[in-house]
């Protein structure tokens, strides 16, 4: 009788636990997804890993969607466009269910022959977002490239990313985590009222900020797209010249799965060009524009998961797993700049005393460095609370956000190439037997642009001085990328050739002091990317 007992109350137990955990776990999706600016989360009520095709077409249905428009990135790290004006509800389940061919050869003309040039272009029901632009309501879809048997492209980068992240879980059971920043500037013309000062824009609000509204326009419509933003600020470079003014500009994202990641940096790039568009205004993600100012990088933000937490931090401090990771970005650095530093001009932003990286080293907080360890929340102390004495235990519950930036990269690269690469040094960094001595090695805790410390910067090693010898790093370290059938060869050898094409071996030398030759390279590479 006592043991039936027991067995009852273990019973009322579970049942007042599962629907309490229920509640608990509906309460923090609708949490979630109450506040959420896209306005397929908000309709369907879930969010957009969980999206169907019939979720979908009621959207379409219910909202009065005229047109959809497949984008997908391309050989150039472009998105492109197939538009669709929807005639019925076969028609529409039909694009829906079985996407549609393009012509590969013209989309990836090193990779794809003419003779066998068809490729399906398949939608990914989880990117849907409303075009913020088209007069006509349009429901926008990112895709994936499949081959004539219905395979994967291997070729594309989208499905590179996807298969560096699948090798990345396979051999070390850890998820990538992956945020950009993205820095631009908006030329216009020249406006005196409220002038900036000359490299003091950091920070700066309104009206000194001229295009501060451009950027907050853009945040709104990235949200709207899915995009995960973390802030948006004006930044350091701001000059006039020849009557028009420039003004640097930053929007930083939040760390997301890698797909994602990459997805959300594309669609914010298009939205950025498209309302530069409409304020007539030219905005350009190239890494240098002229000579002895600023110049545009797009760093990179890590962090290693393990079923849903952060592994980066242990007892509060950097954990040995990422270190390894470290290392990793540290030994493959110089084949890394073959995905994230695509243009001659590249070069001409990475250079000492430019808060750009040129050494192979890693340091915390410090922005000399090619690998920063930022500020993580990483400790006990609860600030908030010393600033508002009236609040109690608000920081408890959001832990570490501890990420691992990699400096380098700018808006030339290849996004989804680039975040693979990285993907691949950070599995290769924790399979690295000597990793963490590696690590310890290069890791430095000075300014290194200080004449003082030059005896430190000549035993690190640097980062190459053009394409040329980008391109000659990857031919040194392609067996990396290539294992596990992550890169196919075709585009290490693609990469190559079209780095070394450039020829610009002694560019950096030959044009640093004639500005005609230079500006004649900021022209040609201005819209990058």
């Amino acid at each position: 009788m006592a043991g039936d007992v027991l067995q009852d109350a273990k019973l009322q137990n579970i049942l007042t636990f599962v629907p309490t955990t229920l509640h608990l776990t509906l309460q923090a999706m609708n949490e979630n997804i109450s506040l959420n600016p896209n306005a397929l989360v908000h309709y369907l009520d879930k969010p957009s890993d969980d999206f169907t095709k019939a979720d979908l077409i009621r959207f379409i249905e219910a909202k009065g969607i005229q047109m959809l428009n497949f984008r997908y990135s391309a050989a150039d790290s472009r998105l492109k466009t197939l538009n669709f004006i929807i005639k019925d509800r076969h028609h529409l389940d039909s694009i829906l269910s079985a996407g549609e061919r393009v012509d590969g050869s013209s989309l990836f003309p090193n990779y794809v022959e003419a003779g066998s040039s068809d490729l399906y272009v398949i939608p990914r029901y989880r990117s849907a977002f409303v075009n913020p632009f088209s007069e006509i309501p349009a429901l926008d879809i990112l895709c994936s490239y499949y081959d004539k048997d219905g395979q994967p492209f291997a070729n594309s980068p989208e499905h590179i990313l996807r298969r560096s992240h699948e090798v990345l879980k396979e051999k070390t059971g850890f998820s990538f985590e992956v945020m950009g920043e993205l820095e631009y500037y908006i030329i216009s013309e020249q406006d005196r009222l409220f002038e900036a000062v000359d490299q003091r824009g950091y920070h700066e609000s309104s009206p000194f900020c001229k295009w501060e509204k451009l950027r907050l326009e853009a945040m709104h419509a990235i949200a709207k797209c899915g995009g995960f933003i973390k802030y948006g600020h004006s930044e350091v470079g701001n000059f006039t010249e020849s009557g028009m003014s420039y003004e640097q500009n930053e929007i930083e994202f939040t760390p997301v799965r890698l797909e994602d990641a990459a997805d959300q940096l594309m669609i914010a790039k298009w939205i950025l060009r498209s309302l530069a568009y409409k304020h007539g205004v030219t905005i350009t993600f190239a890494p240098k524009i002229t000579t002895g100012k600023a110049g545009s990088g797009m760093h990179v933000h890590t962090r290693l998961m393990k079923n849903g937490s952060s592994v980066m931090l242990d007892n509060g401090k950097l954990s040995e797993t990422a270190k390894k990771a470290i290392a990793g970005y540290l030994d493959l650095s110089q084949s890394l700049t073959a995905f994230g530093n695509m243009i001659p001009t590249s070069y001409f932003r990475l250079v000492p005393h430019q808060e750009a990286p040129t050494n192979i080293c890693w340091g915390d907080r410090n922005r000399s460095v090619l690998v920063r360890v930022p500020l993580g929340w990483g400790n006990k102390h609860n600030m908030i609370t010393d600033a508002n004495p009236q609040e109690k235990d608000t920081q408890k519950g959001y832990g570490s956000r501890q990420t691992v930036e990699f400096r380098c990269p700018d808006g030339s690269a290849d996004i989804y190439l680039l975040f693979a690469g990285l993907t691949v040094a950070a599995r290769h960094g924790i399979e690295m037997q000597n990793a963490l001595e590696f690590a310890e090695k290069s890791y430095v805790d000075v300014n290194i642009f200080e004449e003082k410390h030059k005896t430190r910067v000549s035993e690190l090693l640097q980062l190459p001085s053009s394409c040329w010898h980008s391109a000659e790093a990857l031919e040194k370290q392609r067996k990396i990328y290539e294992a596990h059938d992550i890169f196919p060869p075709k585009i290490i050898d693609g990469l190559i050739k079209y780095l070394k094409n450039f020829k610009d071996q002694n560019l950096r030398e030959s044009v640093q002091n004639d500005e005609k030759e230079m500006m004649k390279l900021v022209n040609a590479y201005l819209h990058c990317g």
